[in-house]
């Protein structure tokens, strides 16, 4: 992980927030010669016995389900909106140009569950993405059962006890008062990911120049 101490988001409840806004992790791991694998999946956050809790499903018997019960060492990424920032925006524009975005990592051991807890976390996931309607035809209890009866064999729950939890908020941290604003107002002309980068930006700018403060440059050249 890219590991620069300016980069970092040190607030554990704004990872928290991150993660349940952005639940479609990307979830990887090698099998016990070392081949790597990986999948895409929705994942759902529980803090449990103050225990950071995972939990999802995959489908049986693909290279990601053999791996993982050979060896259950696993990493889930979770991403946000990111985007190219241009050094032209710069005060000083003869440097590099770079990207911005926000990712956290968070790995442990999965462990397979049972029939039971399977169905416990179908509902709580189908729920949560109807946005806990219960009237959708679509979430787990108002399914058919001949639905049902065919769709549990072919997938299996896991649940990970995160172990490790570390986060990269690349925002134009390193970069002047002046810079940073505007890098703001171009990716707010973008709209989209751009926009969405800027306002985060927006949300830090007054922690990181604080009113009478003077920018040390120094401190991004370590």
């Amino acid at each position: 992980m890219y590991n620069l101490s300016y980069f970092k988001e040190e607030d554990k409840q704004v990872l928290l927030q991150f993660v349940h806004d952005h639940p479609f992790a990307f979830l990887t791991g090698s099998d016990a010669n070392g081949k790597p694998v990986a999948t895409q999946v929705p994942l759902l956050l529980e803090e449990r016995n103050g225990k950071l809790m995972l939990q999802g499903h995959i489908m049986r018997k693909t290279d990601h389900h053999k791996a993982f019960l050979e060896n259950p060492k696993v990493l889930a990424v979770f991403t946000g909106p990111h985007t190219y920032v241009s050094a032209s925006w710069y005060t000083n524009p003869h440097i590099g140009s770079t990207w911005n975005y926000m990712s956290v990592h968070m790995g442990g051991d999965i462990r397979f569950l049972g029939d039971k807890e399977l169905i416990s976390l179908l509902q709580k996931l189908t729920l949560r993405f109807e946005n806990n309607n219960a009237a959708s035809p679509t979430i787990y209890d108002n399914l058919p059962d001949e639905f049902t009866s065919r769709m549990l064999p072919a997938i299996v729950a896991f649940e990970i006890e995160v172990t490790e939890m570390e986060n990269v908020f690349k925002l134009s941290q390193n970069r002047d008062e002046q810079s940073y604003q505007n890098i703001i107002a171009q990716l707010e002309k973008q709209g989209g990911d751009g926009a969405m980068i800027a306002a985060e930006m927006q949300k830090r700018k007054t922690k990181l120049f604080p009113p009478g403060g003077k920018w040390d440059e120094s401190k991004f050249l370590s």
